[in-house]
């Protein structure tokens, strides 16, 4: 059984921390891009940043900030906006998936018509190798709505996916992560 939870404690936080850590390793060692934000550990680190995990039996696959974003700067209207989405490296295309199928559900479980994401994109969205990510995000049910500056000031994919309320999805993936907070309530933290 899958559980997505608020991370409660220092050592649930700084595991998160560790998994941030290894994710940036693992990308820098294949060339890919990695956040310029050298203190993104920090903010899982954080209790007030309210950070939530994914885990399978205990194991940590992935961590993200959820925010309650009424406006990024791009698209229109409220939203869940997951920030930070970090996953375990070599982790496969499952993990997202599990993600997707949880934000939609979430959102719209309070009243959000959408969930929106930033995925770092330093070339044009059509090259390698931000382009099969994006393929795969489409066929998950994401959109892309285009490119530009992201939260954390750095070139980003905007990505959009219909809140939807998903009956039985609790008996996958159970749900214990506390209300999103505001932009505004989170940026203190940065």
């Amino acid at each position: 059984m899958y559980e997505m939870r608020t991370l409660c404690t220092d050592a649930e936080r700084d595991e998160a921390a560790a998994l941030v850590q290894d994710r940036q390793r693992w990308l820098t060692m294949r060339g890919l891009p990695v956040p310029a934000r050298a203190d993104v550990p920090a903010l899982f680190r954080n209790p007030q940043s309210k950070p939530a995990g994914l885990f399978e039996d205990g194991l940590l696959l992935a961590c993200m900030i959820p925010q309650r974003a009424p406006d990024l700067g791009w698209g229109q209207g409220s939203c869940l906006f997951l920030s930070c989405i970090h996953t375990l490296p070599d982790s496969s295309d499952d993990t997202i998936q599990l993600i997707t199928l949880w934000a939609s559900d979430f959102a719209a479980r309070r009243d959000l018509p959408l969930v929106r994401a930033e995925a770092l994109a330093r070339q044009p969205l059509d090259v390698d190798p931000i382009a099969p990510v994006l393929r795969r995000l489409t066929d998950m049910g994401w959109d892309v709505r285009g490119s530009g500056t992201g939260q954390h000031e750095e070139r980003v994919a905007r990505l959009e996916l219909i809140a939807e309320q998903r009956s039985g999805l609790s008996a996958l993936i159970a749900c214990r992560v506390h209300e999103p907070q505001s932009p505004t309530d989170s940026r203190s933290i940065a």
